[in-house]
């Protein structure tokens, strides 16, 4: 009886090994897909827990901040806020879901019905709450003090959104053109205020701060509070400073005046 070619030919030893090798490379890729996000945030998470080298132009030694003085700040400026659109590409929240990283606003004295303006960004905690929180370490302080977000490894979850008590941070919603080649900006990703780092490390001021200056207001202080010798830290040691919602302890380096 003719037997079945068909049925009884067996796959040559090449032909199965190229098989199989086509498979283990499909099964490996296919596992990346699946189990790499999961793999990258634990990695990621545990790179986080780990002491982090200063940045260039960041050291210990120093500590940026602000001082900012209501009694110069006026109702119905926006200067900084104006400078700060400019200098980072921002749109300037004209829609609700445009990025703010500075905004002003108006406080009420309980007792006296005293209203005063202010303007409120990142207030760069020394313990900021959005590092803790966030799952990948995207949230990060700079051994200078200035808090900033790595987008390259930002997942948009916004968990730092929601633990930041001032409200600073914002949500990129769609995708950005002609930006700031020294302002790097996502859509998916969390920004906020950056102390215009940048300029910072250029040995410049921030955009507000100079702005203010411009416009003859000099209602913003920047500088060094770790430095006794600074501007910022001789009018913090002669008048009395407060920290926006202090009785939380992070210990901010934006520092107000008169509030």
């Amino acid at each position: 009886m003719k037997s079945d070619d068909t049925k009884n030919t067996s796959p040559s030893d090449a032909s199965v090994a190229s098989r199989r090798g086509f498979l283990g490379v499909a099964a490996v890729g296919l596992a990346g897909i699946l189990i790499a996000p999961g793999v990258r945030l634990i990695e990621i998470a545990q790179a986080a827990s780990e002491p982090r080298a200063p940045s260039p132009g960041a050291s210990s030694k120093v500590r940026w901040g602000m001082l900012i003085d209501s009694g110069k700040c006026t109702a119905g400026c926006n200067d900084c806020v104006t400078a700060c659109n400019t200098e980072n590409g921002l749109s300037g929240g004209t829609l609700p879901t445009d990025s703010q990283w500075i905004r002003k606003i108006e406080i009420k004295q309980i007792r006296s019905g005293e209203t005063q303006s202010l303007p409120m960004m990142c207030q760069h905690c020394a313990e900021p709450p959005c590092v803790d929180v966030c799952p990948t370490g995207a949230s990060f302080k700079r051994a200078d003090g200035i808090v900033l977000v790595d987008k390259h490894i930002c997942i948009g979850c916004r968990y730092c959104m929601m633990a930041c008590p001032y409200k600073a941070r914002s949500f990129v919603h769609s995708p950005q053109t002609n930006q700031n080649p020294d302002v790097p900006r996502g859509m998916g990703t969390v920004e906020a205020c950056t102390l215009c780092v940048h300029r910072v490390d250029r040995g410049e001021q921030p955009a507000c701060v100079s702005a203010c200056a411009k416009a003859g207001h000099e209602a913003i202080v920047f500088g060094d509070l770790n430095d006794p010798s600074s501007e910022i830290s001789k009018r913090v040691a002669l008048y009395p400073s407060r920290q926006m919602r202090e009785n939380l302890d992070l210990d901010t380096g934006v520092r107000y005046l008169g509030v």
